[in-house]
């Protein structure tokens, strides 16, 4: 049986990672990129209702690539990037309280002021979702987790490049940084 979710909204924030143009267009299992954008717009409208924290995390990089990291690798990911391709979904829409990172890596620490920002606001748990599973929210996990965060995954609110790398991150490695659970049980604990 697993714990119970209580959230205090002011110590708590709705991190959804990568939910923009070019990467919603992306295949991924086993949720449907428009399902786990459905799922993030629920929560963060629950989390806004309730007073807690929305962070709106995107990749991007300058038009000249110049900062795209480009160590020698075995396999690279590199696709085209059509105009607009990093502009986050306008479903998500914006309060004045959202905070909008943007990235220029997996994670969403390494050289942002996402640490900084939450800290001020006496942010404690991050509850995390997004595409995809296993990089950009698995890197800004670990990465959370190393700073001290307590987390809390949505299973649903996220999906990987294949539902077997999705199922792995689920079951092997997000268990030992913090607590998975669904949309469901994220929105009933911030709505009580």
């Amino acid at each position: 049986m697993t714990d119970p979710l209580h959230f205090i909204p002011r110590e708590t924030a709705l991190v959804l990672v990568d939910l923009q143009r070019g990467i919603l267009q992306m295949p991924v299992a086993p949720h449907a990129a428009p399902d786990v954008l459905a799922r993030a717009v629920q929560l963060a409208t629950a989390f806004r209702e309730a007073g807690a924290m929305v962070v709106k995390v995107r990749v991007s990089f300058a038009a000249d690539g110049a900062d795209v990291l480009d160590q020698p690798r075995d396999s690279t990911a590199a696709a085209a990037r059509p105009p607009g391709w990093d502009e986050l979904a306008p479903e998500l829409g914006a309060a004045p309280t959202d905070l909008v990172i943007t990235k220029h890596q997996w994670g969403a620490f390494y050289g942002t002021e996402l640490d900084l920002q939450l800290r001020r606001r006496g942010v404690h748990t991050i509850v995390i979702g997004g595409i995809s599973t296993n990089f950009g929210v698995e890197s800004t996990a670990r990465q959370a987790f190393e700073h001290g965060y307590a987390l809390v995954f949505v299973e649903d609110a996220m999906a990987g490049l294949s539902a077997e790398a999705h199922a792995f991150a689920n079951r092997t490695i997000f268990p030992r940084l913090g607590r998975v659970r669904s949309t469901g049980a994220v929105l009933e604990a911030i709505r009580g």
